[in-house]
């Protein structure tokens, strides 16, 4: 199988993320897309993160409308800081046969050179590079050309969808609309479970 791998904090996951992975999933040929919610990240401060249990399932949740999406709770389940390196490290170990591609915004893979065993990443797993801004396509085909005699790495066009996981966050503390950026599976969820508000004021979604 060909398997994508689309790590990130998803708190919470919303409708650009699903636009990502669609893309990525057609340009590549995907059998499946995996979210994989991380637990400690090295490059982002918890302090805003949703608990655990409901990052992964508003993953979960997000996933149930694409037949060949799932959530996978790996990061999670560790007692460790969340570096993309050991999470491709045990996918590959576990499904041998199986051909893995990280998913990475272009930002990443322009500093790609810079994350935790950098190297190791490649040997075991194929890039695909998102481009989202204008212009930035050709710049992630040379940083593929620069990156390309230590693996595989694939230039993925995206149409740019201009929604962040802190915007939400602070519309939904704020009490401004937000159901627009997310599945509305996810938006009952949030308000089922009064994430990011600390409280029980009913806003207006």
């Amino acid at each position: 199988m060909r398997i994508g791998l689309f790590g990130g904090s998803f708190n919470p996951p919303h409708l650009g993320h699903m636009h990502l992975a669609e893309c990525v999933h057609d340009a590549l040929s995907l059998d499946e897309v995996w979210l994989i919610p991380s637990k400690i990240s090295p490059h982002r401060s918890m302090a805003a993160y949703a608990p655990e249990e409901d990052r992964l399932e508003m993953c979960r949740l997000a996933a149930s409308d694409y037949p060949w999406m799932r959530a996978e709770d790996y990061e999670l389940r560790q007692e460790r800081t969340s570096y993309t390196y050991y999470t491709v490290r045990h996918f590959v170990t576990q499904r041998p046969d199986d051909r893995f591609f990280l998913l990475v915004g272009g930002d990443m893979l322009r500093s790609f050179q810079k994350w935790y065993r950098w190297q190791d990443i490649l040997h075991d797993a194929a890039l695909a590079g998102i481009a989202r801004e204008p212009g930035e396509y050709e710049t992630l085909l040379q940083c593929a050309e620069n990156l390309r005699q230590y693996g595989e790495i694939y230039p993925v066009l995206a149409e740019s969808f201009a929604i962040s996981s802190t915007k939400i966050r602070e519309n939904v503390q704020k009490c401004r609309k937000y159901s627009c950026y997310l599945p509305e599976k996810i938006v009952q969820y949030i308000g089922v479970k009064n994430l990011y508000t600390g409280s029980e004021a009913d806003c207006t979604r």
